[in-house]
């Protein structure tokens, strides 16, 4: 940990650090995936599915940056490489070679939803771990990635 003059114990800012840095690798591979659909979809409903997703992956990446930013004020290193993304994300694989506008529909809101499941665990257990403002952070985030959840499944065909 790097010296700091934040006022949480360095337990608890090395508790939310780890914490932290599993979130932002996830974040990172939800914004590569969320690209892979953008650049990839195809089908009737092209620009706007094709907009939506530039949007969507820019909430992902203002998380990736919350969270990094997070991290460097606790007197952490915020983890934020491609490699480490790759090897610690806890998001499932994005199947590549998919053009149908559905299929990415469907697999971005199974990532949306996946990575805010995660991001509202977070937010608990940074409140019992003892930091609030991590744990303010992680509830911000959630908010945002619920929004942009309904937004995408906005575009599922109803059963």
């Amino acid at each position: 940990m790097h010296q700091t003059h934040n006022t949480l114990s360095e337990n608890i800012r090395t508790q939310s650090v780890a914490l932290l840095n599993k979130q932002l690798a996830a974040a990172i591979d939800l914004h590569g995936q969320i690209k892979q659909a953008h650049w990839n979809v195809r089908g009737p409903n092209f620009i706007g599915i094709h907009e939506l997703f530039d949007k969507v992956a820019q909430t992902a990446l203002e998380a990736s940056d919350l969270i990094a930013e997070r991290t460097a004020g606790l007197g952490g290193t915020a983890e934020g490489t491609i490699q480490v993304a790759s090897a610690k994300s806890y998001l499932l694989l994005y199947e590549l070679g998919v053009a149908d506008e559905a299929k990415h529909v469907f697999a971005v809101s199974a990532a949306l939803a996946a990575f805010g499941q995660q991001v509202r665990l977070a937010a608990g257990l940074s409140t019992t771990q003892g930091d609030a403002t991590t744990a303010d952070l992680f509830t911000e985030i959630s908010r945002g990635i619920d929004q942009q959840l309904w937004f995408v499944e906005s575009h599922r065909v109803p059963a």
